[in-house]
């Protein structure tokens, strides 16, 4: 189904990403929609950028839309790009035609996931953020997939390696300062859909269940055997459910 010029779907970046790990991930399966992949304040080596809040991240989202001249979206964020886009729907719900939260919540960070960053943070700083990806990145697939997607976690690892350290902390410091959003979800006039890993330690599951009870119009697709990383785990799965969402968005009578 096309769509407008003025419509668009928002892929956002988790955290030590970068817009390159949808490639493999949209291919030509949206090609029927206006699709912007933006890089998050701060990953851009071309943009220098010292203000790392999501609220900030939001504010160059709108930036983004408004140069592109796209007045309806449907936002996907993986993880902290989740953040974004709740923090975005947040301070412009009229712009938001669907949001899909991709292993994300809007919960904020309890006491247990604070004392978790801290030692990430002292990690980081003692040892880099090379190291950091190694440590990071293979833990947040599902057992299942550990040995199978050994090619795909050096790609996410390279990836996450050219993050620089300013910017690794910075982030890490405004996903341990995010308010909670649930709020956002309650007052949602557009279909939300949740993404949740069965084997997420991330994002426990039963967080997710409570919070898909929140929104007006929700879905969300339980995946056994996939982590934190459904993009690559299960991408055909996860393409469905996102494409899903859009069409639903992009169409005027669901929800009304």
């Amino acid at each position: 189904m096309a769509t407008t010029p003025l419509s668009a779907v928002i892929f956002l970046h988790g955290y030590l990403e970068s817009p390159a790990i949808w490639s493999a991930f949209i291919g030509d399966h949206f090609a029927d929609y206006q699709v912007l992949t933006p890089a998050l304040p701060g990953y851009d080596p071309t943009h220098a950028a010292t203000d790392y809040s999501l609220e900030a991240a939001a504010e160059a989202l709108r930036a983004t839309l408004a140069a592109a001249g796209v007045s309806r979206a449907v936002l996907v964020g993986h993880s902290m790009g989740g953040y974004v886009a709740l923090a975005f729907a947040e301070q412009y719900p009229g712009l938001v035609a669907g949001l899909g939260l991709f292993h994300s919540s809007a919960l904020p960070d309890n006491e247990e996931d604070l004392e978790r960053r801290t030692r990430n943070r002292t990690f980081l700083q003692e040892h880099g953020v090379a190291a950091y990806a190694d440590e990071f990145l293979q833990p947040q697939l599902s057992p299942t997939h550990r040995e199978s997607l050994t090619h795909e976690v050096q790609q996410l690892q390279a990836i996450a390696a050219a993050v620089p350290l300013a910017v690794a902390l910075g982030s890490l410091d405004a996903i341990g300062q995010r308010p909670d959003r649930r709020a956002v979800l309650e007052k949602a006039t557009y279909p939300v859909l949740f993404i949740a890993g069965k084997d997420d330690r991330a994002v426990p599951p039963e967080k997710t269940h409570a919070e898909s009870l929140l929104p007006d119009y929700c879905t969300v697709v339980w995946l056994a055997g996939v982590g934190h990383l459904g993009f690559v785990e299960r991408p055909r799965d996860t393409r469905r459910a996102v494409r899903q969402l859009v069409e639903a968005a992009f169409r005027p009578e669901v929800g009304r």
